[in-house]
């Protein structure tokens, strides 16, 4: 019993990804836009456009491979990543115990996700954090009818995401992405202690969650502010672990404001997260605010700003996370 529930822990009930609109830089109308999920897409799934919401995803076609989640720059759209991180941290043991993820059609036992497309750099740095070993076993995928032939390749770049952000921490993941092997087919699926009493913990839920066919993701409640933050983006602040040293830079890209700017509100309007907030003070001047855990690092801000007075930083340190960062205050926009 414990064997089952464990290798169907993905959202394979759910595999159309939910859409925020409000996080969406077409939603947004950011300077140029995005349709990198269309164009990633393998299938034809996804399809932007100006009437209706900004992107549609056709069920029908939709295979549940993840690649349009996993390049969505601003969480626009996701799946839920609490089964993928729940699973990851109940096969961990001691130090040397192994973690795997594998694609439904590589024939490699152990839990399964429908795609290794769905994987992202907080799933790759929570096993970092947990000091878990972590192999993603893939299959053809240039025979794929599910992913897409690039879906190693694109792994790669994760892992290289991951450990980027990872580097403050002194410990980087310990990942490996390999095609399965005939050995993997026997593959049983490792828990340890503790991983397999929480499993049967949560079992009653999640047998309930996989007897309902469709079982998306609840709506974002967009006047709750910590809402508007993507779980991805989420997950990869908590997964900092172990804490940075105090002088340790932090790599996540984010904007800077200069002088030039012109008080106008445009990097608020486009911010998919709402992560750059315009207060206007009592003296009429603007004071603009960046919540950093909360920046995707879209830049759509930088593209969309007229005086082009926005800047990149691709580093902070830690304590940039704890408070809002004052980026510009003016004294009077009047």
């Amino acid at each position: 019993m414990l064997q089952g529930l464990l290798s169907r822990f993905d959202d394979s009930g759910n595999l159309v990804p939910r859409y925020t609109p409000p996080r969406c830089l077409l939603e947004r109308q950011a300077v140029g836009g995005c349709d990198i999920c269309a164009t990633v897409c393998p299938h034809g799934a996804v399809l932007t456009g100006l009437v209706g919401p900004a992107v549609q995803i056709d069920a029908d076609a939709c295979t549940g491979c993840g690649i349009c989640v996993q390049a969505c720059p601003t969480g626009a759209l996701e799946y839920g990543l609490q089964g993928t991180l729940e699973s990851v941290r109940d096969q961990k043991g001691g130090e040397e115990d192994e973690a795997t993820l594998t694609c439904s059609q590589s024939g490699a036992g152990g839990p399964q996700l429908p795609c290794l497309g769905r994987v992202t750099p907080a799933v790759v740095s929570a096993a970092g954090a947990w000091g878990t070993p972590l192999t993603l076993i893939h299959g053809a995928c240039a025979e794929c009818s599910i992913g897409a032939p690039d879906v190693p390749e694109r792994l790669a770049a994760v892992v290289a995401e991951t450990q980027q952000l990872r580097a403050a921490t002194g410990r980087p993941a310990r990942v490996t992405v390999r095609p399965s092997a005939p050995e993997d087919t026997e593959r049983a699926v490792r828990v340890s202690r503790r991983g397999a009493f929480g499993a049967l913990f949560r079992a009653g839920k999640a047998q309930l969650a996989h007897s309902i066919p469709e079982s998306p993701l609840p709506f974002v409640d967009w006047s709750e502010p910590e809402e508007r933050t993507p779980e991805e983006w989420k997950w990869r602040a908590l997964t900092l672990k172990p804490t940075p040293p105090a002088d340790a830079p932090v790599h996540w890209p984010a904007p800077l404001v200069d002088d030039s700017c012109i008080d106008c509100p445009v990097c608020h309007n486009v911010c998919p997260t709402d992560a750059i907030d315009r207060e206007l003070t009592a003296e009429g001047g603007v004071r603009l605010l960046l919540n950093l855990g909360a920046c995707t690092g879209c830049m759509a801000c930088l593209r969309s700003c007229p005086p082009q007075a926005i800047h990149e930083q691709t580093a902070w340190l830690p304590a940039a996370f704890d408070a809002p960062i004052l980026l510009r205050e003016s004294e009077s926009v009047m």
